[in-house]
């Protein structure tokens, strides 16, 4: 069989030393599950034979027994009845089949140990599989808690950021507003100096005026 010529190397499988080794936890297990999952369907395959092959070397090693009872007892029927050269012929009969049990139990037992290979291996792929699944499990929420935890930091920093830029904005935009009140302080200032110059200018044209009709009325 050839699933059975690779127990030792499935029985010997340590999953948690493999992924105590690995670089990357999460390839190896997908590597080593599509392989379980390969054995174990080759297992479950050939079971079936391998079950067969047991029911089969046992009921033949049942009957190899059966038959060399039954020859002994023709044989000892045979002495009883007088008959020495039927009793010999059951007797040669009875040794070949004996000779022929050695062969069926080494058979049968070798197709038992088989099937009790098959079982073991089965479960043992059976339970690998679903630590396997639990492991894959557990490292894909762990990703998925690392991948959130990044995603709100990223979300943060860039909140950081646009706070920052709504801040410097409005800081702007408050000098900005700063500037244009001093521009129209310095505006009212200049517009009320040039109030004054043209009142002053008013008065020195009012006094000029009168001056120059004082002049003409003392020549008449």
């Amino acid at each position: 069989m050839g699933i059975l010529s690779r127990f030792n190397d499935i029985m010997k499988a340590n999953i948690h030393s493999l992924m105590d080794r690995a670089e990357d936890p999460m390839k190896v297990i997908e590597e080593y599950m599509r392989k379980a999952n390969q054995d174990l369907g080759a297992v479950k395959a050939e079971t079936a034979a391998v079950a067969l092959n047991e029911r089969r070397s046992k009921t033949l090693l049942d009957e190899c027994n059966a038959d060399i009872r039954k020859l002994q007892r023709y044989a000892e029927k045979s002495v009883e009845a007088g008959n020495e050269g039927d009793a010999l012929k059951f007797l040669e009969k009875k040794e070949k089949r004996a000779e022929r049990l050695d062969e069926l139990q080494l058979a049968y037992e070798q197709a038992s140990k088989n099937a009790e290979c098959m079982k073991q291996m089965q479960d043992k792929l059976v339970s690998d599989i679903g630590q396997l699944e639990a492991s894959y499990n557990e490292l894909k929420g762990k990703q998925a808690v690392a991948a959130q935890s990044k995603y709100n930091s990223s979300f943060e920093a860039m909140e950081e950021k646009v706070n920052f830029s709504v801040d410097k904005a409005a800081a702007l935009a408050e000098l900005q507003s700063d500037d244009q009140n001093d521009d129209l302080d310095r505006r009212f200032a200049q517009f009320e100096k040039d109030l004054d110059s043209q009142a002053d200018s008013s008065t020195s044209v009012k006094d000029e005026l009168a001056a120059l009709k004082e002049k003409h009325e003392n020549k008449q």
